[in-house]
């Protein structure tokens, strides 16, 4: 590996003792605490000062890299950028940054991890791995950006600081892919939301959790559930946490409902991106009782599928309900989708029982233009 890359504005090179109060601050940062548990905490110049003139060499020892990340302009620290865990004989490594608090929010990570890449793979690397905690939506967002496709997920494959574990998100990229921006499966929403005026549709967040709760937790919604059981706190809070990350992978827009006027949660919505190699997905629905019998989850439905048609290149979005869900299905038909048919014992019923499933699809080719 050469001892400086330069590449889109940003510098690879050594770590230099001038590094270190900004190394400091950097890794004192909370963001950089909660996704690099392994850091030091409080991270002092001390550490800093150990990184520089032991950690880092040693990386290199190995048959690592160890980079610090500068402004060309001026050699000041914006970062750090490595590569660590080599496996040879699969011509495989891993690769890692971290971005200080003054230079996030410019593309630097995925300069340099475009730089890095471009040199391992230069050097002989045929395979790299990039690792993110599910809730870190900005580094996933990072991998996209510098061709790394994801590829699944590593379960308890981490240690937080508190001593639990947590799953990782692997993204991957060969050195015959292309640097990036990887095309992205479920595209961000225009403007991040999508309204029609009496209707908003944005993605779920963490601070979505008590309304999801209460919508999930209604007997009608949990009998529509698969399997039908009512989820807890923590499915739920779980689900909230990751729905970026689900987004960012393609499996799935998890959207809230809002109503245009007041802002208030009415129910939330989803489209699943279940067949990608047939142009294939599918939605999902419900509405508490503030946002019912209003036309809102037809609006919504209209306006998702819309997005799914236009901005995503779906071809057909289909979705199922229950026989006996007669107000779903008129949802559906108000937004333009024709029954097809019946799936008899379709769905999981509870103690072994088996429910019918009434399908009913929309294909882009239904809505004029």
């Amino acid at each position: 590996m050469p001892e400086t890359v330069e590449a889109e504005g940003v510098r690879l090179r050594p770590s230099h003792l001038d590094d270190i109060a900004d190394t400091a601050a950097a890794c004192s940062d909370p963001l950089t605490q909660r996704f690099l548990p392994a850091l030091p905490s409080p991270y002092t110049e001390a550490d800093a000062r150990w990184w520089i003139t032991e950690g880092a060499p040693a990386v290199w020892a190995t048959g690592g890299a160890a980079y610090a990340v500068t402004d060309p302009a001026t050699d000041r620290l914006l970062g750090s950028v490595g590569l660590s865990n080599p496996v040879p004989v699969r011509g495989q490594a891993e690769i890692g940054y971290w971005i200080a608090p003054w230079a996030r929010g410019r593309g630097v990570a995925s300069a340099a991890t475009r730089a890095l890449a471009a040199a391992a793979f230069a050097h002989g690397t045929a395979r790299l791995e990039l690792l993110t905690h599910p809730e870190n939506a900005a580094s996933q967002r990072v991998a996209l950006a510098a061709g790394f496709r994801h590829e699944g997920v590593r379960h308890a494959a981490a240690q937080a600081r508190d001593g639990s574990r947590h799953d990782l998100v692997c993204w991957v990229r060969l050195a015959d892919d292309p640097p990036g921006p990887v095309t992205r499966t479920l595209p961000d929403l225009p403007g991040g939301r999508l309204t029609d005026g009496v209707v908003t549709l944005r993605p779920v967040c963490a601070d979505d959790v008590a309304g999801m709760y209460r919508l999930h937790r209604r007997p009608e919604v949990v009998a529509n559930r698969v399997p039908p059981e009512p989820p807890s706190l923590a499915d739920i809070e779980r689900r909230c946490r990751l729905a970026q990350s689900r987004w960012l992978a393609g499996l799935a827009a998890d959207l809230a409902i809002l109503d245009a006027a007041t802002g208030e949660l009415v129910g939330g919505c989803a489209l699943s991106h279940d067949e990608p190699a047939t142009g294939q997905a599918m939605i999902g629905y419900g509405m508490l009782p503030a946002g019912r019998g209003r036309g809102l989850a037809t609006r919504a439905a209209r306006l998702v599928v819309g997005w799914a048609f236009d901005e995503v290149g779906i071809a057909r979005v289909w979705a199922g309900t229950r026989p006996e869900n007669v107000a779903s299905q008129r949802v559906l038909e108000k937004a333009g989708f024709l029954r097809e048919g019946l799936m008899r014992g379709r769905l999981p019923g509870p103690d072994g029982t088996r429910y019918d499933s009434l399908i009913y699809a929309l294909l882009a080719t239904d809505v004029p233009r």
